[in-house]
């Protein structure tokens, strides 16, 4: 699986594995079985996954002088035998992926034990129906739409864990901003959402904005593009830029609804927390730079690099960043630093903050925050880099 159209399916596969891929067991002392995702590896598997790893690397980084950086400290490192004594497989790409952040921080480059073998097939093409009938749905560890109601009158409320794509929540999403439509204020709860794609945002935006308007812009390694195609589906909401840097520039915009205008006046509201990431951030600086929302919580996770899963021999796979967004009005993007709130409050008390915010008085938003009980959680899953 390849780049943002398929950063949702990395997703996909890896709920698909279990809840407890997504939050590894605390390693047990010997002599403890290894857990079953781990694998064993020799001194020359180890060798040969740093070497290949530097490759890929070197060919698909976002930025080439940082690729080449980290491609010299692995080749270095795998010549002085660093990787040689490492027979667990999930320990050597824990320190393949240390080792790699020590040069240069990538909230999403990572190395992970299972080649796309051991991760199961990935999602059929959207569209695509295999021989025999409809493809199956996806198995998931979480929901990508957790919970939409409406919490009081003309308050509107969605909080996503992941925009994953499908044609069902995709159309979901659809009808809450349809049936929403005449709603004052719309909340949209990003403290538990990981990533995904831009589908879902290409929906909601165009009920939001009555103009059309410039959200981010996308830079794509050229080199990526020749040899893999685009890693985003064209759409008229992406237009390309020339430019004469080695990268292939996207716009992306927001097109206002012909149909539907009732939201375009209508007040909103982005929570955020330290879990906060990747297409998320993406939504949420695209509503912050246009003024379109307040954002409401905690700075986000700092992952700005979109990219895709890559094997590496039949036992790894690595998360590539080939891209970055970025505010097209500063040329900055927020990988590692995560994007500020307009207003700043414990993420747990940010629904409480956008209701009084809303309209309620606080002790009335208070009761109506503790109904809203999200399972994910809102806690960075690691320091940010120094």
């Amino acid at each position: 699986m390849f780049a943002l159209r398929n950063l949702a399916a990395a997703l996909l596969a890896a709920s698909a594995a279990g809840a407890a891929a997504q939050t590894p067991p605390s390693p047990a002392p010997a002599p403890a079985p290894a857990p079953a995702a781990d694998v064993a590896v020799t001194a020359a598997e180890a060798r040969s996954t740093a070497t290949e790893l530097a490759g890929k690397l070197e060919e698909g980084y976002v930025f080439p002088d940082i690729a080449r950086r980290y491609a010299e400290t692995l080749r270095k490192n795998a010549a002085a035998g660093a990787y040689d004594g490492f027979a667990s497989g999930r320990a050597l790409a824990e320190r393949l992926t240390a080792d790699l952040r020590a040069v240069s921080p990538d909230n999403h480059l990572r190395v992970t034990v299972g080649g796309p073998e051991r991760r199961g097939p990935p999602p059929p093409a959207a569209g695509a129906v295999p021989a025999g009938g409809s493809p199956p749905a996806p198995r998931l560890a979480f929901e990508p739409i957790e919970e939409q109601r409406v919490l009081a009158p003309d308050i509107a409320y969605i909080r996503f864990n992941g925009f994953m794509g499908t044609p069902e929540e995709v159309e979901a999403v659809r009808k809450f901003m349809t049936d929403n439509a005449g709603a004052k204020t719309l909340i949209f709860d990003a403290r538990t959402h990981r990533g995904g794609g831009l589908d879902e945002m290409d929906v909601i935006f165009p009920y939001l904005f009555a103009r059309e308007t410039k959200l981010v812009t996308m830079d794509t390694r050229a080199s990526i593009e020749r040899a893999r195609g685009a890693p985003v589906e064209e759409s008229p909401s992406l237009r390309l830029v020339p430019t004469s840097e080695d990268v292939v520039r996207r716009e992306h915009y927001a097109l206002p609804s012909k149909t539907e205008k009732r939201l375009f006046g209508a007040k909103v509201f982005v929570l955020t927390s330290g879990r906060t990431a990747s297409a998320a951030e993406h939504f949420t600086l695209s509503l912050k730079r246009t003024h379109r929302a307040t954002i409401i919580g905690e700075p986000t996770a700092g992952a700005g690099h979109y990219g895709g899963m890559q094997p590496i021999g039949d036992k790894f796979a690595v998360f590539i960043p080939v891209g970055r967004t970025y505010d097209p009005d500063t040329g900055k993007g927020w990988e590692g630093a995560g994007i500020d709130p307009d207003v700043a409050v414990p993420a747990a008390d940010a629904l409480t903050e956008a209701l009084v915010r809303s309209g309620l008085a606080r002790d009335e938003a208070q009761r109506i925050s503790a109904t809203v009980k999200p399972t994910g959680t809102m806690v960075r899953r690691e320091p940010r880099p120094a």
